[in-house]
């Protein structure tokens, strides 16, 4: 595309950025509350609103509490939700086989909420690492993280969250072939219309400390997930991995973290052309919220800045911890 412009003072840029109407109506990108995905952290028990603190303003809910979350969601315009466990140490094991309980604590909470609001879309994560005493997203043996054992510990994890009434499937897990593993038990099993959202570009990241706070996998982490995370340096590796995960049956891919990595949203998106999300990670949300807390920035400003970079970076939409309050400001406008 060619760039024409007319010499000053013919051309004046400011003409176009006079007034704020004017500033809207030729915006190029656009934040809008469809856009949006909330992350929710589910915890056992009753009555329970639970504050992360590395996180601020983001709690672990009971199941009570995330259907009120879920109905709050719905509220707002919010359409699609995605629920994270807190697993107990108890629950917790080196075959992971909590991960796959029909009974466990976010297929439960997956039923609750399709119960009470059922028109809210959820999304579920496929990933072992909540259910994990090694806290790693694979089954592990010796040190080693295994591919092709993890997949049949992944496929019975996918069918029991699509039996509970999940609507978007996220592999997070970064093992090779887990899409297409998913995809064809999904298929074989009548879950045809389950989509699948593939983690297909996750780095590792120094980005994801919060988080594992949140679903109590800090302490259980033994080592470092770079035998199966991206490295930070590539992105030529961040499109053939999209590539494979679309040709294996992903609906939709993300890019995770986000900010960092506009940069492969943008290729992403250019190359392959279908949805694109990009995770809006704990570590970027706690920068944002802790620097607003501090008044070090405006929060509010930062939050949507943010948030518009992903859609200018060719995004179609964000998981992001800020939803609800970006929903409500949307709808204050």
């Amino acid at each position: 595309m060619s760039i024409v412009t007319s010499p000053f003072p013919l051309a004046r840029s400011r003409r176009l950025r006079r007034t704020d109407w004017l500033r809207d109506m030729v915006s190029e990108n656009t934040l809008a509350v469809d856009d949006l995905i909330w992350p929710i952290f589910v915890r056992e028990g009753s009555g329970i609103i639970e504050p992360i603190a590395s996180m601020p303003g983001v709690n672990r809910l009971s199941i009570d509490e995330a259907v009120k979350a879920a109905n709050n969601a719905a509220a707002l315009g919010i359409p699609c939700i995605a629920l994270f466990p807190y697993t107990e140490a108890k629950d917790k094991n080196p075959e992971c086989t909590e991960a796959f309980n029909p009974d466990n604590l976010v297929n439960r909470a997956t039923r609750a909420i399709k119960a009470a609001v059922p028109n809210i879309g959820i999304m579920l994560d496929v990933a072992l690492d909540p259910y994990n005493s090694d806290g790693h997203d694979g089954l592990v043996r010796d040190g080693i993280i295994l591919n092709d054992e993890t997949l049949l510990a992944l496929e019975k994890q996918a069918l029991v969250q699509a039996e509970s009434g999940a609507d978007i499937l996220g592999p997070s897990d970064m093992m090779d072939g887990r899409i297409g593993i998913i995809r064809q038990a999904l298929e074989a099993n009548d879950f045809s219309d389950v989509a699948i959202m593939s983690y297909s570009a996750k780095f590792a990241s120094a980005f994801y400390g919060p988080f594992r706070d949140a679903v109590g996998a800090s302490g259980a982490l033994k080592g470092d997930k770079k035998t199966y995370q991206i490295n930070a340096a590539n992105s030529d590796e961040a499109l053939r991995e999209v590539a494979r995960d679309i040709s294996e049956g992903a609906d939709m891919v993300m890019v995770k973290p986000g900010m960092p990595y506009l940069d492969i949203c943008q290729r992403v998106k250019s190359e392959f052309n279908l949805p694109v999300f990009a995770y809006q990670v704990s570590g970027e949300y706690a920068m944002i919220a802790a620097a607003g807390q501090n008044g070090w920035i405006d929060q509010e400003k930062a939050m949507f800045e943010s948030l518009l970079a992903f859609k200018r970076a060719g995004c179609d939409g964000v998981l992001t911890y800020f939803a609800p309050e970006v929903a409500r400001l949307l709808a204050e406008k």
